[in-house]
């Protein structure tokens, strides 16, 4: 087998390996080139060469939400690490372990000139949860910062540090700080960053490794023991008539079932789920909006409640934070391994745990609750919105609105929805979804700039076929994402083009001027045809109903290329149907 000749190179790949990092996307670079040597010449490490660092960057990210396991990112020298910088944030707020691999220069010639060098140390700062900063030979780091670098210097130098054991001492920190970071990425679920300093030659190579790794063990986290003050909450939640139950962003099958059948059992309880959630029941509340949008001052009194209990990962609704901050519960506690966001101001319990280890361990404890109508009261106004909901779009025009519940109803069975941000996820966010389909969406930071890379990492390790839905300005922010050799066969994606950012048109504004059409909406004339010829996509296009129907009775049949399906909506009518049909369904 080839190695890199370099020892840090190999210590880095080698530790790797013994963290089970398997999948390995790198950037072509040549700083880097000892980490690509190592990765690419063992079959252990599943690699991928993907030239954009910033879709690099949300392509492991994909990958690493589907797998749950760190995915490492590889680049060279300067600029490129700072295109990781999108995905790095994304990854630490939506808790997704992320590794990144940035080689660098060494220290004497940081700062002297010399390109595709920039200040690396934890240039990620407070968005990675540890900075790996490694070191070359000290002693000849010293030597070689020296004005006038003579060959006897440098023999001198392996001598002296053969002796005083220093390159030992270096390689057991180099050790100790990889095994923290990668550790780290587990622990944390979240980023990591090793910046990996590589001096010329770069390109040697050898058939055994020169280093001999210190055995590692991750250690084994223990659940805070939490009885005590379960007792104590079991006991309010008995007592209280009105409990909301609010799940953001969930991995599917988090919540076993059973446990999700005697939580619903509580007439108390109201469960309000985001499409992101992926849970699922006949007596829950998916369409958040569409529930309390059309709501008053005494609407919200009754649907405020006593006891909020959130579960999962951030909140697309903006209205139900809304909601929340102006009709405060008197209790808030937080499910979640990691962090609890205080997004109501009235945060007071984190219970430091995966939401089914607590619910199982909680509901027997709080298993004799207080009558209440809180249920069946919204139950009764849910249902009424659905059949508004239904009747609304029997009176509307081809729009946005009507699009999106034709695409969602003739989503493949079984199969993974990725969905784009902005307006995308909050038009979903309308529609009851399918049990049978689960949802993903990058809401850590809820940018629009790595979603179609997301999708493809994601569509190359899913089990499922993945659809995409996405909106014009996104999927054109993105475009490099299709420079990619990985892309199934069966990867769909289907872009609204209503030509600009058209959810800045349901925003307070001065809508129909030149300012508002330039700097606003963004307006443009651009399509996706030339495109998807030049990536290699199947295209088909169409603009009302009727062609809509029609291109979906073929768009998931076999083929031997991936498809994308653009739909032009008229974007001056998508923003008043939108606006009328909170109207409506009130």
């Amino acid at each position: 087998m080839n190695y890199s000749k370099i020892p840090l190179a190999q210590t880095v790949v080698t530790l790797c390996k013994t963290h089970n990092i398997k999948h390995i996307i790198i950037s072509p670079g040549s700083r880097n080139a000892p980490l690509t040597i190592g990765f690419t010449n063992d079959n252990y490490f599943k690699c991928y060469s993907i030239v954009d660092e910033r879709c690099a960057g949300f392509f492991a990210l994909g990958i690493a939400q589907q797998t749950n396991e760190p995915t490492a990112v590889v680049c060279t020298s300067g600029s490129a690490l700072l295109n990781y910088y999108p995905a790095v944030s994304e990854a630490y707020y939506s808790r997704i372990p992320l590794v990144v691999l940035s080689a660098d220069r060494p220290k004497h010639l940081i700062d002297i000139g010399d390109g595709q060098t920039i200040k690396q140390k934890n240039v990620y700062g407070e968005h990675v949860f540890y900075s790996a900063n490694l070191k070359l030979d000290l002693l000849k780091e010293t030597l070689k910062a020296s004005k006038e670098e003579v060959p006897i210097f440098n023999n001198l130098a392996n001598k002296v540090e053969k002796f005083l054991g220093l390159q030992d001492g270096i390689q057991s920190q180099n050790e100790t700080e990889i095994h923290k970071a990668l550790q780290s990425a587990v622990l944390n679920s979240g980023p990591v960053h090793i910046n990996v300093p590589f001096d010329e030659p770069l390109y040697n190579r050898i058939e055994e490794l020169t280093i001999s790794p210190k055995p590692f063990k991750l250690p084994v986290t223990e659940v805070t023991d939490f009885t005590s003050v379960i007792d104590e909450c079991s006991k309010i939640w008995e007592n209280a008539t009105r409990k909301l139950v609010l799940v953001g962003v969930l991995q599917p099958n988090s919540i076993e079932q059973d446990v999700l059948d005697i939580l619903v059992k509580d007439e108390g309880v109201v469960i309000l789920t985001e499409t992101t959630s992926n849970l699922h029941h006949q007596d829950i509340f998916p369409g958040i909006d569409k529930l309390i949008a059309p709501l008053d001052d005494e609407g919200f009194k009754a649907l405020q409640p006593e006891v909020l209990l959130t579960l999962g990962g951030l909140i697309v609704s903006k209205k139900v934070k809304r909601f929340l901050r102006d009709y405060k519960p008197n209790y808030h506690w937080h499910i979640d391994k990691y962090n609890a966001n205080d997004t109501f101001f009235v945060l007071d319990r984190h219970f430091t745990v995966s939401p089914n280890i607590f619910l199982k361990s909680f509901l027997p404890k709080a298993n004799n609750p207080v009558k209440s109508d809180y249920k069946d009261y919204w139950l009764t106004i849910r249902d009424k919105r659905r059949r508004l909901h239904i009747d609304y779009l029997n009176t509307i025009p081809f729009s946005d609105f009507t699009v999106f519940n034709q695409i969602l109803f003739n989503l493949p069975i079984d199969s993974q929805l990725q969905v784009g941000n902005s307006s995308a996820i909050r038009y979903t966010q309308l529609f009851q979804m399918r049990n049978d389909i689960i949802v993903f969406c990058n809401r850590g930071t809820s940018g629009i700039d790595g979603s179609t890379s997301t999708a493809i990492g994601a569509s190359v390790v899913s089990k499922k076929r993945v659809t995409f839905i996405t909106g014009d300005l996104s999927f054109f922010y993105d475009s490099n994402a299709l420079w990619n050799n990985y892309i199934p066969n069966d990867f769909n994606i289907i872009v609204l083009n209503n030509n600009g950012g058209g959810i800045f048109r349901i925003l307070p504004g001065h809508k129909n001027t030149d300012n508002f059409d330039t700097y606003f909406e963004t307006k443009h004339n651009l399509n996706a045809s030339d495109l998807s010829k030049m990536f290699g996509f199947e295209y088909t296009s169409v603009k009302n109903d009727a062609e809509l129907s029609t291109a979906l009775d073929s768009f998931y049949d076999v083929s031997d290329n991936p498809k994308l399906l653009e739909v032009f909506t008229p974007s001056t009518e998508n923003d008043k149907i939108l606006l009328d049909y909170f109207k409506f369904i009130s």
